[in-house]
C-alpha cells in the first residue's frame, strides 16, 4: 500500500510521511482511521502489540513472580526473559527486569544479579519522581555482602538505613533486611561495637501496614514521589497479608468451636487451633478466642487451667457492658459448675443475667441468653432458667401474645 492509498481522501501524503518518520504523532481519531485501513487495531499501531498479546504477557509476568516466590528461580528467569523480549510497556518491562535480577540472585548467579540491580538503581536515581531507589539499594546491599564486598555492602546499607530512618520507619521487611545485612557485614569486619549499636534498630512491634503508610505520607510531604509510591505499595502488601492471616485465623476459630462439641481428641485439636489463631487476631476476636479455648479446657477436664485462663482474660479489663465480657463470665460459671462450686457459679450467673438485660436485643445476645438458661438449669435454678430462655426468644423477636399470656395468668 502506498502512502497515497493509505492517506485516501481524508489525509495528505505528506502527513503520512511525517508519521512514518516519527515527526508527527497521530491523534486517536487518525490512529483509528489508519488502523481500519491497515486491518489492525489502534493499539497495535501505537504500541506494536495486540491487546490479547499484552494480556498474555502480563499474565506470564505474574506467573513468573509466583514461580519466584515458590523457589523456582530457573523457571522464573526464562519467563522474565520472554516478557522483556515481548513487551514495550516501560512499567511491565521494569518489573520483569527486577524479577530477572531476583531470579539470578536465587540461582546463585550473584554477579549477574548485581549488574541487573545496578541498572535498576541508575534508572530509579534518574527518575526519582516515579521510582524509588530503596528496593534496588537494599538488594545490592545483600548481594555485595554475599560476594564478600563488605565495603560496598556497608556503604549502600548505611545509605538505605539513613533513608528509612528519615522516613520514620521503625518496622517492616525493608528495615529488617537492611539491619540484618549490616549486622552481619560489621561482624564480618570484626566491628562488634557497630554491630551492637545496630541491635537497637531491631524492628519493633508496630503494625507494619500503618508504619509504611506513615512513611509513605512523609515521603509525599517531601515530594519524593518514587519513595511515596513504593512505600504505599509496601503498606498495601502488609495490609493484604494481615487480612489473609486474619481470615485464616477466623476459620481456625470457627473450626475449633465446632470441635469443642466433640470428644477428647476433638477438644485437643480445638485447643491447638485456638492457640494457632490467637496471634493473628486482635480486639474482641482475640479475647473471644481465649475465652473459647477455656471452654475446650473445661471439656478436657482441665478445670483449674480453664479458670486461670478466664481470670487472666478478665484481669485488668473493666466490667464493661459488652457481649465479650458476658461470654467470659458464662464460661467461667461453666467451669465453676464443673468444679462443683454451685454457689460461686450462681453468683456469676446472676450478675451476668443483669448485664444481659441491659444489652440490645440481637441474635448474639439471644445465643448468650440461651446459654445462660442452660447454665441456670444445670445449677438447679429453674425460675432463672425460664427467664433467660424467654429473654433469648424475645431477642429474636418471638414474644408471647397477649391472649396466651392472659390464659397462663387465668390458669
Amino acid at each position: 500500500m502506498s502512502q497515497a492509498q493509505l492517506a485516501g481522501h481524508d489525509l495528505s501524503d505528506s502527513y503520512i510521511s511525517l508519521i512514518e518518520s516519527g515527526k508527527r504523532t497521530p491523534t486517536p481519531a487518525v490512529l483509528k482511521l489508519l488502523a481500519e485501513r491497515l486491518g489492525c487495531t489502534p493499539e497495535y499501531l501505537s504500541e506494536g502489540i495486540e491487546p490479547e498479546q499484552r494480556a498474555h504477557v502480563e499474565v506470564l509476568a505474574r506467573h513468573c513472580e509466583l514461580a519466584l516466590h515458590a523457589g523456582r528461580a530457573d523457571e522464573a528467569l526464562r519467563g522474565f526473559d520472554e516478557v522483556i523480549d515481548a513487551e514495550d510497556n516501560p512499567e511491565l518491562t521494569l518489573r520483569a527486569r527486577w524479577g530477572r535480577a531476583r531470579a539470578l540472585e536465587g540461582l546463585g548467579r550473584v554477579d549477574e544479579a548485581i549488574a541487573g540491580f545496578e541498572e535498576l538503581r541508575e534508572i530509579a536515581e534518574r527518575d526519582a519522581g516515579r521510582t524509588s531507589w530503596l528496593p534496588s539499594v537494599i538488594a545490592l546491599t545483600r548481594c555485595y555482602h554475599a560476594v564478600g564486598d563488605l565495603g560496598q555492602a556497608v556503604s549502600l546499607g548505611e545509605r538505605a538505613l539513613a533513608r528509612l530512618t528519615e522516613l520514620g520507619l521503625s518496622t517492616g521487611p525493608d528495615l529488617a533486611e537492611v539491619a540484618r545485612v549490616l549486622l552481619l557485614a560489621h561482624l564480618d569486619r570484626a566491628d562488634v561495637e557497630r554491630a551492637r549499636t545496630l541491635t537497637a534498630l531491631l524492628p519493633d512491634s508496630s503494625d507494619v501496614a500503618d508504619a509504611y503508610f506513615a512513611a509513605s505520607s512523609r515521603a509525599l510531604e517531601e515530594s519524593a514521589l518514587g519513595d511515596a509510591i513504593y512505600l504505599a505499595d509496601q503498606a498495601l502488601s502488609a495490609a493484604a497479608t494481615r487480612v489473609r492471616d486474619t481470615s485464616k485465623a477466623r476459620l481456625r476459630v470457627a473450626g475449633a468451636r465446632a470441635l469443642v462439641r466433640g470428644d477428647g481428641e476433638d477438644n485437643l485439636r480445638a485447643l491447638d487451633l485456638f492457640k494457632t489463631a490467637a496471634p493473628d487476631l486482635a480486639g474482641d476476636e482475640a479475647k473471644s478466642c481465649v475465652i473459647e479455648s477455656a471452654r475446650a479446657l473445661i471439656q478436657l477436664g482441665r478445670l483449674d487451667e480453664a479458670v486461670a485462663t478466664l481470670r487472666a482474660a478478665l484481669q485488668g479489663v473493666p466490667r464493661q457492658l459488652d457481649p465479650i465480657t458476658v461470654q467470659a463470665e458464662l464460661v467461667l460459671a461453666q467451669a465453676q459448675l464443673a468444679q462443683g462450686d454451685r454457689d460461686g457459679a450462681l453468683t456469676v450467673l446472676r450478675t451476668t443475667a443483669a448485664q444481659l438485660e441491659r444489652l440490645p436485643a440481637t441474635r448474639h445476645t439471644a445465643s448468650l441468653s440461651r446459654e445462660l438458661g442452660d447454665l441456670f438449669d444445670a445449677a438447679g435454678d429453674g425460675a432463672s432458667a425460664t427467664t433467660a430462655y424467654r429473654r433469648a426468644l424475645e431477642s429474636v423477636g418471638l414474644r408471647p401474645t397477649q391472649r396466651t399470656t392472659q390464659a397462663f395468668v387465668d390458669h
